[in-house]
């Protein structure tokens, strides 16, 4: 044989090995062309992220392994099909902080049907998502995914670790941000989500999730250096504890979810912000959860809730004892409907601590008549339970609630997303909607688009909220105005603002019977504009709201919905200016952390003068916490206003058109 020829047929053969071999490669574009996400297909399935050519999460790769011992992202690879779409869109959304949401994004999906999944990448201006979806017979089970976030430097991040350093799958999801670079992460330890990472160039960037449904939530931990590692929570095995009934985690499994073979996994969220102002405004976590499954939502209704829990029933001048009885809860609920304020909540304690029978209650507290007289006065009752005490009997006290007149549900202690715990979740919302119950989920992970999904979930807790100050000293104010950029991105918070005995922090106490705020007044009534909160708690006693009838009026005129929101100006850790309207009313907040600051800014308004009810701190706010003043001022829309705010101070604004 010619040896020439030879040659050539096996620099052909291996040519066509070689190419055969190769990785295959697709970019996807965000619509503005900045954000750019490349997949290859190899050995395995990475992804890589860049911003305006800058490639800052580099080569990471995505799988999932089933019990099975198949790897999905790893197996074969070698048929694959690509296909892309562009999707423009306007959705209505409901009891959101707008009425209306844009969406845009270029979407790339790769199919491998000889494996049984599909890849589906999006590319949105405002970040980069990416999920898996699998079509295998029958029911799978996963017992590990591969979620890597490989950054191309040592950036700065704001991380918030998981508060349970024994088994971090066991948590509140309440924590302050520890500020660190990627490679301080602990060793060891696991952090929620969202988690932010601050780019050199300014930008920030987010890590989280949507649409989590019948699967674990996603934790971060770090592999050393620049790169963190999602986390599940494996199928545990519980107990129960005798005095609230709470379930208790004594160890998890190995694997992460039993779930139908065919069906779509949670989305892995990467956003990104060129400025800090448009944190609190990504609806990436809202758009990447399931459409409604509510039809008519014509029931459900926002607004504000008397609260007593927080207060610890700390009423005076009233001629009954205060307390988990039924004079009290009139009492608040004739508070409640001469202020226009549509909810009581009646907190733990109505229901016996120990048996976990929800259907039970204390003597001296008739629920029945409890509901029957908020119905008379047009005040929704909502009722206190611990998860697994509502879902043992989930239907039953649904029906039977419902019923009497009940509004709704406060479900808290969940204290886990592990499979069990999510699918629980969607259990009671589902159950709940069916009955016209509204529910506020505390105790409870993260935001997840759930509130898309069900839309009688008027809030969520997972935030590490103004409770705390009954028992803590910790620095609230720097957190106040942190985590708007962070958390708040993911949905709504639970914070139970409204505090009146406010004081700054040389002169703050936990008190957990008598509890204050830290900063001033203003900065508690600028809350009720700047969090995202469409069921929002007046956390004060009632009898302290009659006294303080200034601070009372100006709270419940602010609405929990709107049609506009927008962020004005701020800075992660220093301050925040909100500005959102409710028909043809505009409402603006602004705080400050631990520093004086002026608080600079033009309001956004159409042309016109306006009248401006300004709610701020008064001159000796910076000693006094308590001290504030309301003034009046005409404002011609263009001009620029600026506003002395002390530390831990702030100011709210309501306008009207002249």
């Amino acid at each position: 044989m010619n040896i020439r020829l030879l040659i050539s047929a096996v620099t052909v053969l291996v040519s066509a090995q070689a190419l055969f071999a190769a990785p295959k490669t697709r970019t996807l574009q965000s619509p503005d062309g900045r954000l750019a996400v490349t997949v290859e297909v190899g050995e395995a399935v990475t992804y890589s992220i860049a911003l305006d050519g800058h490639t800052f999460i580099l080569p990471s790769p995505v799988s999932m392994t089933l019990s099975d011992g198949r790897v999905l992202g790893k197996e074969n690879l070698s048929s694959v099909r690509f296909r892309t779409a562009s999707v423009r869109d306007s959705i209505d959304t409901p009891l959101y902080r707008q009425a209306r949401v844009e969406e845009s994004y270029n979407a790339l999906t790769l199919s491998f049907a000889r494996a049984g999944f599909a890849l589906e990448f999006r590319a949105y201006d405002e970040g980069i998502a990416y999920r898996f979806s699998t079509s295998l017979k029958d029911s799978i089970t996963v017992v590990g995914e591969e979620a890597v976030f490989s950054f191309d430097k040592d950036y700065q991040a704001y991380i918030p670790y998981s508060s349970n350093t024994k088994n971090p799958f066991q948590t509140s999801f309440e924590s302050q941000y520890t500020v660190s670079p990627l490679s301080g992460f602990e060793s060891g330890r696991l952090s929620i989500t969202p988690l932010l990472v601050a780019l050199d160039s300014g930008e920030k960037v987010l890590i989280t999730e949507s649409d989590l449904e019948s699967y674990p939530g996603m934790f971060l931990g770090s592999e050393g250096g620049s790169t963190l590692r999602g986390a599940f929570a494996g199928r545990p095995t519980t107990y129960v504890d005798g005095y609230r009934c709470q379930e208790r985690i004594l160890r998890n499994s190995d694997t992460l979810a039993i779930t139908a073979g065919t069906r779509t996994y949670p989305w892995r969220i990467v956003s990104v912000a060129s400025d800090d102002t448009e944190l609190p405004m990504n609806d990436l976590v809202w758009l990447l959860g399931s459409p409604s499954r509510i039809e008519d939502l014509s029931w459900i209704r926002p607004g504000q809730a008397a609260w007593e829990w927080w207060n610890d029933w700390g009423f005076t001048g009233v001629d009954f004892e205060a307390g988990i009885n039924t004079d009290t809860y009139k009492y608040m609920i004739d508070f409640a409907a001469e202020r226009g304020i549509p909810y009581v909540v009646v907190d733990e304690g109505w229901s016996p601590r120990t048996g976990g029978d929800i259907m039970k209650t204390i003597p001296g507290f008739d629920v029945e008549e409890v509901a029957r007289y908020g119905k008379s006065r047009g005040v929704g009752v909502i009722l206190w339970a611990v998860a697994y005490v509502l879902d043992d009997k989930l239907e039953e006290a649904c029906r039977t609630y419902s019923g009497m007149g009940i509004a709704g549900f406060k479900v808290d202690f969940m204290d886990r997303d592990d499979q069990e715990v999510v699918e629980m979740n969607y259990r009671i919302l589902e159950t709940a909607a069916r009955y016209h119950l509204v529910v506020d989920l505390h105790g409870m992970y993260k935001p997840t688009g759930l509130n898309r999904t069900w839309p009688n979930l008027l809030n969520y807790e997972g935030v590490w909220g103004l409770e705390q100050m009954k028992w803590s000293d910790e620095d609230m104010l720097t957190y106040d105005v942190t985590f708007p950029y962070i958390r708040m991105a993911a949905g709504p918070v639970d914070y139970t603002q409204g505090a009146l005995r406010n004081a700054q922090m040389r002169n703050f106490a936990a008190v957990y019977s008598d509890p204050m705020s830290q900063g001033t007044r203003a900065h508690q009534v600028a809350l009720y504009v700047i969090f995202d909160s469409p069921l929002t708690m007046l956390c004060d006693s009632p009898t302290a709201y009659v006294r303080e009838q200034e601070t009372t009026e100006f709270i419940t005129a602010i609405p929990t919905v709107y049609d506009e929101t927008r962020v004005l100006a701020g800075e992660i850790g220093r301050y925040i200016i909100t500005q959102r309207r409710s028909g043809d009313r505009w409402y603006i907040g602004g705080i400050t952390g631990t520093e004086a600051r002026t608080l600079t800014f033009t309001p956004d308004l159409p042309e016109g003068s306006y009248t401006f009810r300004i709610f701020r701190d008064g001159v000796n706010a910076a000693s006094r916490g308590e001290d504030y003043r309301i003034e009046t001022l005409v404002w011609t829309a263009g001009q620029e206003l600026s506003i002395e705010a002390a530390p831990g101070g702030g100011f709210a604004i309501i306008i009207d058109r002249k």
